[in-house]
């Protein structure tokens, strides 16, 4: 049977990590369809139908469809569940809110967070914080998967032409009620999806002291991350929290400053290609990932490094 994928977008366009979903769905079956729920989605159905992996795409709209919200999204999955063996979807904030409620009403285990395809039945899972990994094999005839997005490439972004098909709404669910949204705007890469993450520590001192990082972040086009003690300080907002219990991350060049290395920050960022640590313990924990560390003080060391950066600019222009 077919693999059933849950597009993610904003109604304009498609989000980016659902082009990694797409690559995961087509490693379980190259027969992959999507479904895409919203309102007034065209744009985002038509880029979906260009993705060369996708066979055919399930259009939903309806007025109550247009925020999101999970308790609406999950019958309208459950009703086409019928015709699909898989039901997979990114486990991200998205994911992890819908495809619980998904699974429950199917009666089948969830098997959350994948990295790794290994059969249509057969997948590796990070467990522990990341410290080991789990083949998990399912024997129910329907599986829920959600797959970590940063284990997989994204997939072609043009030359498909899959058919897309209209299919009805459902009913509202009237006891969840949707109050507003707030997003927080941005000039820098999204987190997730950047190519150079800079994160700083309880070791930078204060909220001020990230300006630090923001000097470096602007010359390197860089996302700014964060350790949970620098969020729980007061530091910075939790949307640039890296770890078990933030984002996880995986960009070409990860530098952590003034960030011990606690076993919940490495959960989400140690799959990073290359990882440059500044801390001026040189015992911290963080060094046994690290690529390149620097045992000094990030007072010092960022100035520097900044300099550094500048007149390499200098040179370039």
């Amino acid at each position: 049977m077919s693999v059933l994928l849950i597009a993610e977008h904003n109604n304009k366009e498609l989000r980016p990590f659902t082009l990694n979903a797409v690559t995961a769905a087509s490693q379980i079956d190259a027969d992959v369809h999507a479904v895409i729920i919203g309102q007034s989605c065209e744009g985002a159905a038509k880029a979906l139908s260009e993705l060369p992996l996708v066979k055919k795409i399930i259009q939903v709209e309806a007025i109550h469809y247009e925020n999101f919200i999970a308790e609406n999204f999950a019958p309208v999955v459950v009703k086409l569940a019928n015709d699909y063996s898989h039901i997979i979807c990114s486990a991200n904030t998205f994911g992890k809110n819908l495809m619980p409620r998904i699974a429950a009403a199917l009666d089948t285990s969830q098997i959350s967070d994948i990295i790794k395809v290994i059969s249509p039945d057969t997948f590796i899972r990070p467990i522990y914080a990341g410290n080991a990994f789990a083949t998990v094999k399912s024997k129910d005839q329907k599986k829920c998967v959600t797959i970590r997005p940063t284990s997989f490439d994204p997939c072609e972004s043009s030359g498909g032409s899959a058919p897309i098909e209209k299919s009805d709404a459902g009913e509202e669910f009237n006891q969840t009620k949707f109050i507003k949204r707030e997003e927080i705007k941005s000039d820098r890469p999204e987190l997730g999806t950047a190519r150079v993450v800079i994160s700083g520590g309880r070791g930078m001192q204060s909220g001020d002291n990230f300006k630090l990082i923001t000097s470096i972040a602007d010359k390197l086009n860089a996302a700014i991350g964060a350790s949970r003690a620098a969020v729980d300080a007061g530091y910075i907002s939790n949307d640039h929290q890296v770890g078990q219990t933030g984002k996880v991350v995986v960009p070409d060049l990860y530098i952590a400053v003034g960030i011990s290395g606690a076993i919940q920050h490495l959960a989400g960022m140690k799959e990073s290609k290359i990882i440059v640590a500044i801390n001026k313990d040189g015992e911290a924990p963080i060094f046994s990932v690290a690529d390149y560390g620097l045992e000094a003080d990030l007072f010092e060391a960022l100035p520097q490094f900044l300099d550094e950066l500048n007149k390499l600019n200098t040179i370039q222009k």
